[in-house]
């Protein structure tokens, strides 16, 4: 073979220069486009939803924390379990399929779905949204929201609920109740959002349909814990508890001043009613509390405080970027005592609803989206009932209340025949008795040695 002439050398050495130019023109474009697209983002709405991200995710040790103090001592490892699973079970579910049911295309206003959507494969790592925020970042906050959501509803089946059967139940829960809710609501071609109805950080889409679900599953299926009401059954640490509901009030914040990066150019204005308007009502609902809890009983209990917390965190979370700070503090006296009476509602139906998971996150969060009808002053076409005379929006508010009641109800006690049917809901006396940390986990949370 002869070897090649310089001719042929020259234009091989041309080709790869002219090759190595054009790529380097492509990557310089890459480079250039890359450049434009920071210059859309919004630097201060971003750091806030990064750092409102990482509040809402201190919301579930927060949380673990706070029914794991409740709970007997032989219960608690499974307790912070069946609390922090859903960070791994909901955090892959989100991202495999959970925002693009929530915010992608949407069909029929009730659930969404993108093209390529499977997986985040649609969303480029540079792709930035209409609010200035990388969309990426968008997803982590949202799915903090899905992750907590079924992460609540344990409050009320823990010391006897299975832990496989609850994995499965909380995956198709999130995937067929809570993902189609939150698209009707937050999407802004969903069938709620598009009527009007009004829902800052989630009172009907995270608290309502919480409170309802777990209220399903322990009427329908898990009835009562053993020895309930019988024997008295103590809190095994209200210390924990009381930690607990003090990170869930700081993660708050991000909760709901977090989610005012969606609103438009008052961004920072709602954002900071919101701040406040959380402080006041989780201020004013533990007072309430505390002071009904002091006359009924004759002492006020750390449990009791930090239930009144958690209340008024729940309430103002629907209404925390729509409302005046002193319609937040009729919020959050409204809240302590009626999730107080909630409570109760146990004892008078004769229901073991074990840490109170209706009565104050079912009842907190109805009181919450049908005040913010009342008392709304921004954020709506309409003025609150109370505020402006006008009763569009409270009527807006007890639609998107049904709906979320309706919809929980009906697809918790679906998913729950269909889980007790296969696997089983709950665990046998055996277990039950012996405690679930041991016969659960092979653990105890507690050792005495």
């Amino acid at each position: 073979m002869s070897r090649p002439t310089k001719q042929v050398k020259y234009t091989v050495l041309a080709l790869l220069l002219l090759f190595c130019c054009l790529a380097n023109t492509a990557l310089m474009a890459q480079a250039v486009d890359i450049n434009d697209v920071a210059q859309k983002i919004d630097a201060g709405r971003t750091a806030w939803m990064l750092i409102s991200t990482a509040l809402v995710l201190l919301m579930l040790p927060g949380l673990a924390l706070f029914y794991g103090g409740m709970v007997r001592h032989k219960n608690m490892i499974n307790t912070f379990m069946l609390t922090m699973i859903c960070m791994a079970v909901i955090g892959v579910e989100w991202v495999l399929i959970g925002y693009n049911m929530t915010f992608g295309e949407s069909h029929y206003g009730i659930v969404g779905w993108s093209a390529n959507g499977f997986g985040l494969q649609n969303i480029d790592w540079f792709h930035v949204n209409s609010a200035g925020v990388p969309e990426l970042v968008f997803v982590m906050f949202q799915g903090k929201f899905a992750i907590i959501t079924p992460a609540l509803i344990t409050g009320a089946i823990v010391e006897r609920v299975k832990f496989s059967s609850f994995i499965v139940l909380a995956l198709l829960w999130s995937v067929l109740i809570y993902n189609p809710l939150a698209h009707m609501v937050w999407n802004e071609n969903g069938w709620l959002f598009q009527k009007g109805v009004l829902d800052f950080a989630g009172g009907t889409v995270v608290h309502i349909s919480a409170g309802v679900s777990a209220l399903i599953l322990v009427v329908l299926f898990l009835k009562h814990r053993i020895g309930y009401p019988q024997d008295s059954i103590r809190p095994g640490s209200p210390f924990q508890t009381l930690l607990g509901a003090a990170l869930l009030w700081v993660g708050w914040f991000g909760f709901n001043a977090g989610s005012a990066v969606a609103s438009g150019s008052d961004f920072m204005l709602r954002a900071g009613l919101a701040f406040t308007t959380t402080q006041i009502a989780a201020s004013t609902a533990s007072l309430t509390w505390i002071m009904i809890e002091w006359y009924w009983h004759g002492k006020p209990s750390g449990i009791g405080l930090a239930s009144g917390m958690v209340a008024g965190l729940v309430a103002i979370t629907p209404a925390a970027g729509h409302v005046s700070p002193f319609s937040a503090l009729i919020i959050g006296l409204v809240a302590g005592a009626a999730c107080f009476g909630g409570v109760l509602l146990k004892d008078v139906f004769n229901y073991d609803d074990t840490l109170d998971v209706f009565g104050v996150h079912g009842i907190g969060g109805i009181i919450g989206a049908l005040m913010t009808g009342l008392l709304v002053i921004v954020g709506s076409e309409h003025s609150g009932w109370f505020v402006g005379g006008d009763a569009t929006q409270f009527q807006l508010q007890a639609l998107g209340v049904a709906v979320g009641i309706g919809f929980a109800a009906a697809g918790t006690a679906v998913l729950a025949v269909l889980v007790n049917l296969t696997m089983g809901l709950r665990v046998d006396t055996r277990q039950e008795t012996l405690g679930l940390d041991i016969t659960e986990h092979g653990e105890a949370g507690i050792s005495l040695r």
